[in-house]
């Protein structure tokens, strides 16, 4: 879905879509750190990914990366920081996102849901960059 707006005196121009990502730490009931959760795309583009979507319209960007991350991995999560906001024009093949990816934590075990195929847990040494799709190898 493309959105135009219309600006007093520019016309019409096009607005990249605003999507969040998250990098959920994952504990165990003794507080131990499990690991990093990444999720197998089941579309396009296929590969490993952070959990993550787009922000609807009249929801805050937090509350959509509460709402994917419970979509994508049946984990509820605790935001913890904003670690950045990537936006380069490139970052999605399919077209221009900006994503505001956060540094969450969560507790339980990780279902792969929704947009979500598989579930990986990975400490990390073991992620495998080399099949992250968008630029989550940054």
């Amino acid at each position: 879905m493309i959105y135009f707006y219309k600006l007093k005196g520019i016309g019409m121009i096009q607005t990249p879509h605003l999507s969040t990502d998250g990098i959920i730490k994952l504990y165990d009931e003794n507080d131990s750190f499990l690991g990093i959760i990444f999720i197998e795309r089941l579309n396009k583009p296929f590969g490993i990914a952070l959990p993550g979507g787009f922000v609807d319209i009249g929801e805050s960007v937090e509350s959509a990366l509460i709402r994917e991350m419970k979509e994508e991995t049946n984990l509820d999560v605790e935001i913890e920081e904003l670690l950045n906001i990537y936006s380069d024009p490139k970052r999605d093949p399919r077209f221009h996102t900006a994503s505001a990816v956060y540094i969450c934590k969560a507790k339980g075990k990780p279902k792969a849901l929704d947009d979500a195929k598989d579930i990986f847990i990975y400490k990390l040494e073991e992620i495998p960059f080399e099949k992250l799709v968008f630029d989550h190898c940054k």
